[in-house]
């Protein structure tokens, strides 16, 4: 069979969609891709780089974090930035996005936030198989309420929620994004998380989490290294990409910390402003320890040099290898542990590469959102053209596994 006809049938029996309750009045929109229109596109043209396959396809809210379980089991999340969400997290069942742990939790409420999912970012699988569910707390990026921000975990063998870890005020701001969150198990009783705050109008940082205890704290907070670059203006799609709302000035894009991984042998955290073309690292030791001073911690920090691309997710597998999603060209590079960097995935249909997530299998998982297109970028119309996507390419190596 031919190989692109084959991308036809899969994506056709993977396209999943959820049903719209909510009568919010959308942006002015580009017209959605039809089915034929969609079958040309997943059959793409002849200019890509390696191989990625269509592996869900969701029409409704635009996705962000994808993560894959032991089992293969594939979990998304839907973020309120806007669109009509009657779910924030799902697993990915038949093609189909059903709403995950449970369609109770994920009911949005106004009052007793603690006990509903508000507006997730990021959704993890960790060393022992568990999901972990980051909780911005923030509607449309708007300020946290108490009992918003936080991180649950769910023990994938029971599809129950095991652990419920809150931000206090004075780690989750008022004007804190949980943005992203990875994991080191074999630290402490049961280990740490590490979660940025990519902020587009405070302070920036990392959050270190005691996940025995649930206590967590602020490290490298509003450090240079968390911080957008100045005035910069990434290249998307061919065009500058910049804030244009209707009837306001254009505005620089000033979203800090976002992208972060783990480099298990170095024991080192990678971590990358979303508006920048920098890419850092700091020591986990540092991190971890409560009792040192931001300043210590930042005489660890590593400036590892200007990039020619831009990224929103990091991902690191078993190796050390780094993996940044290139949201400027369509792509997802690989640096190398000798510090080079190469392209092992760049496609048309990979419209802003947004995170990823490394599988048992050998592939290499990622959503394709159309970021971008969203209408706060285009004087309030809505260019993004549905479906989403969640792609695949096999990379041959494995997550990391600290436990």
């Amino acid at each position: 069979m031919n190989r692109y006809i084959a991308l036809v049938t899969v994506a056709a029996l993977l396209v999943g969609c959820q049903t719209m309750k909510d009568d919010t009045p959308r942006a002015r929109t580009a017209p959605d891709v039809d089915d034929a229109q969609l079958a040309k596109s997943i059959a793409g043209p002849e200019r890509i780089v390696a191989r990625i396959e269509p592996v869900a396809l969701f029409r409704g809210p635009m996705p962000t974090g994808v993560a894959v379980s032991r089992e293969g089991r594939l979990f998304v999340n839907f973020p309120r930035w806007g669109d009509p969400v009657e779910f924030t997290v799902a697993e990915v069942r038949n093609g189909k996005a059903v709403p995950f742990p449970s369609a109770e939790i994920n009911k949005l409420q106004t009052t007793g936030q603690a006990d509903s999912l508000i507006s997730v970012q990021s959704v993890v699988v960790d060393a022992r198989d568990r999901l972990w569910i980051l909780d911005t707390g923030s509607i449309n990026f708007q300020p946290v309420n108490a009992g918003g921000p936080k991180l649950l975990c769910v023990d994938l063998k029971t599809n129950e929620i095991v652990k419920r870890i809150p931000f206090p005020g004075n780690v989750a701001l008022p004007t804190t994004y949980l943005n992203d969150v990875r994991f080191d198990l074999s630290r402490g009783k049961e280990g740490m998380a590490f979660i940025t705050d990519s902020s587009d109008s405070g302070p920036n940082g990392i959050i270190v989490v005691d996940l025995a205890t649930g206590e967590s704290w602020r490290k490298l907070h509003d450090h240079p290294s968390t911080k957008a670059d100045q005035n910069f203006v990434p290249t998307v799609e061919g065009k500058p990409l910049m804030a244009r709302e209707p009837k306001q000035p254009e505005a620089y894009i000033k979203i800090g910390s976002d992208g972060i991984a783990i480099d298990p042998k170095n024991k080192l955290l990678y971590y990358c402003p979303l508006a920048s073309h920098k890419l850092y690292s700091v020591s986990l030791d540092a991190l971890a320890d409560r009792d040192m001073k931001d300043e210590q911690v930042a005489q660890t920090v590593q400036d590892l040099g200007v990039r020619e691309f831009a990224s929103d997710g990091l991902e690191c597998d078993d190796q050390g290898r780094l993996y940044l999603t290139d949201y400027e060209n369509n792509a997802i590079r690989r640096r190398n542990t000798d510090g080079r960097y190469e392209i092992i995935a760049q496609d048309p249909r990979m419209i802003w590469p947004d995170s990823m997530a490394i599988g048992t299998d050998g592939w290499l998982y990622f959503t394709a959102n159309q970021l971008n297109r969203q209408p706060r970028f285009h004087e309030g119309y809505d260019l993004r053209q549905q479906p989403y996507a969640v792609f695949r390419t096999r990379i041959g190596a494995q997550p990391v596994a600290m436990r």
